[in-house]
């Protein structure tokens, strides 16, 4: 870990000595909210790099991989270590993107406090609602800032109210900013009542409270003092005598409201040019908890021995295999046996880079070497002793877009299988499905972006030659009328020949039934030996219908037959078993059946219609709405949609929803398809196959 300091470690504004704590921040926000060069300007700041990198140029401390660089986003974590006046601290950086909301969650249940980054106009914030439903929900303390305030464009009101909605907890500006014209220059803190201007890459500089701001100012400071009376009867009493409450006695009060998750502090700044970092850093340093708090929050119980946590798993080049753990607490050290496996090696990371240390103490955050069994989420102990409760760890999202993988070259097929095991085991929330039926390699994730990213790492780090595509969808066919069919197999070349006669008839059963098989053989025309034959023959038959799907629904009843007491076998009964349910199939007027899925729509209430719009145009039953459960401002819809309708569903929710809507599936029923729509069908699989 970085070891340079930066400033004394005196008592500051709150009262708070330094103390040499050690704590972890993860950032995050959504896309675009400037959430890596807020990374590089708190690592510029606490000492770890001399000179800051930006976006644009690709030479940030985050964002290493190729796939973030050619995106100019976030694809995955990025850690960072620093020290700030005699506190160690740890800073994980999220991606932004919807599709990779995973990782951001693991993120913040490791962090002693989150900040929660949002962009200063009031519909790009509004993206950030569901990180802060995330955070309360599991009463993780977290900070907003309003980031690039050099570009604000409307009122930090604005922007609050958009916020507010989501958020059960009460938002507490903590700042008011300072405007020359349409420019923010700098901002007023709202306890000190200090002023300060904004510098290019230093820290601000305290000037005299500007008398444009001062009304505005006092309002503020108000409003933040009655939202803390709301959580202490004597602040509360001050403020009905109009006693101003000493300074120190509120910062008293915003630290203890932060620790408890009870209150939001709200700040400004604009990372790309350092403004605020200080003031933000110093809030972090006084008013957040430290790892021990966060042990307590996460009901994780007391004990001796050394405990850690796994929130990140890489698969590194040379490194192999890279278990990024917190240890809550003892010390880990190189070599040891955790749940079973050793340890083999002990990594500080930033960004790219690795500072190997022969242990790790209480609250660090480093990635444990080539321990092959570990997985995402496990608690690690040297007993391998699970805790009782507490661990809360998110569940992972169901996949809500697939796309077909195929490998250039056939000879690379188990290299993919390997490569796809790893990044499976970086990423829970990419699933890999083998379909034989189908003939296809599927790979289900959060969305389109994410997919591609996936198969980017393929080409990449895995050098295998990858395509993606649309997946197939799981058609089946029945039949509508019930046929009777007579069929023989009769063959005979010198020696044992080969005989077989059967009479069956072939019925449609009820939706989801699946295939049946009966007999009502008399008098042995067909011997009991044979029957078996005819059952798996028959279901055989039922792999391919006449329409080129497989057979549902559907009941065959063996009748009558004959048998040859020399010629007959298993074989030749089931050649004419296969043979006589194909003819049947064929008269029995068959009929292709698609998939229909229920689905459950999360949406802002603003983007309902264009929701109800999206599920018309896409051959949906809306089977009904109504107010999400515990989400103020949002709906929830549900509807019948066949399965050929969801392959870009989620896209075209997103666009029309600000990016958050999302959805829940599951499987519910076949449904007839025909016309127009089921020739077409049909056409196409024929052409597929060749």
């Amino acid at each position: 870990m970085a070891s340079t300091t930066n400033g004394n470690t005196g008592a500051t504004e709150g009262g708070r000595q330094g103390g040499g704590a050690t704590r972890c921040a993860a950032i995050l926000g959504p896309y675009q909210s400037g959430k890596t060069s807020l990374l590089e300007a708190l690592l510029h700041a606490t000492g770890t790099v001399e000179r800051k990198g930006a976006v644009k140029d690709g030479n940030t401390v985050g964002d290493t991989t190729p796939e973030a660089r050619e995106r100019g986003a976030s694809t995955e974590l990025s850690i960072g270590h620093g020290n700030f006046l005699g506190d160690r601290w740890t800073f994980i950086d999220t991606p932004g993107g919807i599709e990779f909301t995973l990782d951001s969650r693991h993120a913040c249940m490791i962090a002693d406090v989150v900040i929660v980054c949002v962009e200063p106009e009031a519909a790009k914030a509004a993206a950030a609602g569901p990180i802060l439903r995330f955070l309360d929900d599991h009463d993780i303390p977290h900070v907003v800032l309003i980031n690039k305030m050099d570009q604000a464009g409307e009122t930090v009101r604005e922007i609050l109210g958009a916020l507010q909605g989501f958020s059960t907890r009460p938002l507490a500006l903590r700042q008011v900013p300072i405007r020359d014209g349409e420019t923010v220059t700098g901002y007023v803190d709202l306890v000190s009542e200090r002023a300060y201007s904004y510098r290019e890459g230093e820290p601000s500089a305290l000037i005299e409270l500007p008398g444009s701001v001062a009304d505005r100012e006092a309002e503020a400071r108000n409003e933040l003092l009655e939202t803390l009376a709301d959580f202490d009867d004597s602040l509360f009493e001050q403020l009905l005598e109009d006693i101003d409450p000493d300074k120190k006695e509120v910062y008293g009060h915003l630290a203890e409201t932060l620790r408890s998750d009870l209150l939001v502090p709200v700040l400004l700044g604009a990372g790309e040019h350092d403004h605020g970092i200080q003031r933000l850093l110093k809030l972090l340093r006084h008013e957040t908890p430290d790892h021990t708090a966060t042990v307590a929050r996460r009901g994780l119980s007391d004990g001796e021995e050394p405990m850690a946590q796994v929130f990140k798993t890489i698969h590194a080049a040379h490194m192999g295999k890279l278990s990024h753990v917190r240890v809550w607490r003892g010390t880990v050290k190189d070599g040891e046996m955790l749940n079973g496996a050793k340890v083999s090696g002990i990594y500080a990371t930033t960004g790219g880079k690795l500072d190997k240390h022969p242990s790790a103490a209480p609250g660090d955050v480093v990635a444990l070497g080539r321990m092959d069994p570990i997985q995402t989420g496990d608690v690690l102990t040297p007993t391998g002793g699970m805790p009782d409760k507490g661990l809360g760890w998110p569940e992972v999202p169901q996949p809500v877009f697939a796309r077909a993988l195929r490998v250039a070259e056939r000879n690379d097929e188990v290299k993919l299988s390997g490569a796809l095991a790893k990044l499976a085991e970086e990423d829970p929330s990419l699933l890999i499905r083998q379909d034989s039926e189908l003939g296809e390699l599927t790979i289900w994730g959060q969305g389109d972006t994410h997919l591609r990213v996936m198969a980017e790492r393929l080409r990449s780090r895995f050098k295998l030659d990858v395509t993606l595509s649309e997946p197939a969808v799981a058609y089946r066919e029945t039949i509508r009328n019930r046929i009777e069919e007579h069929a023989r197999h009769k063959k005979q070349s010198g020696g044992h020949g080969q005989f077989a006669d059967i009479r069956i008839a072939v019925e449609p059963t009820g939706r989801g039934a699946g295939f049946e098989f009966a007999e009502k053989v008399v008098g042995g025309s067909v011997p009991k030996n044979y029957i078996p034959a005819v059952e798996e023959g028959c279901r055989e038959g039922c792999r391919r219908g006449p329409l080129g799907f497989p057979v549902v629904d559907v009941k065959v009843t063996l009748t009558d037959g004959q048998h040859h007491s020399v010629d007959s076998s298993d074989m030749a009964f089931k050649i004419a078993a296969r043979s006589g349910l194909h003819d049947a199939l064929a008269k029995a007027e068959p009929v292709l059946l698609e998939p229909i899925h229920q689905v459950a729509i999360a949406v802002p209430s603003e983007s309902t219609s264009k929701v109800h719009g999206i599920l018309s145009s896409r051959r949906g039953q809306i089977l009904g709405f109504d107010a999400k459960d515990g989400w103020p401002g949002w709906d929830e819809v549900t509807a019948y949609l066949p399965e050929a309708e969801m392959h870009n569903l989620i896209l075209e929710l997103r666009a029309q929803s600000q990016g958050m809507a999302t959805y829940t599936w599951t499987f519910d029923h076949l449904q007839e398809l025909t016309g127009r729509l089921a020739d077409r069908v049909v056409e196409h699989h024929e052409t597929a196959a060749g």
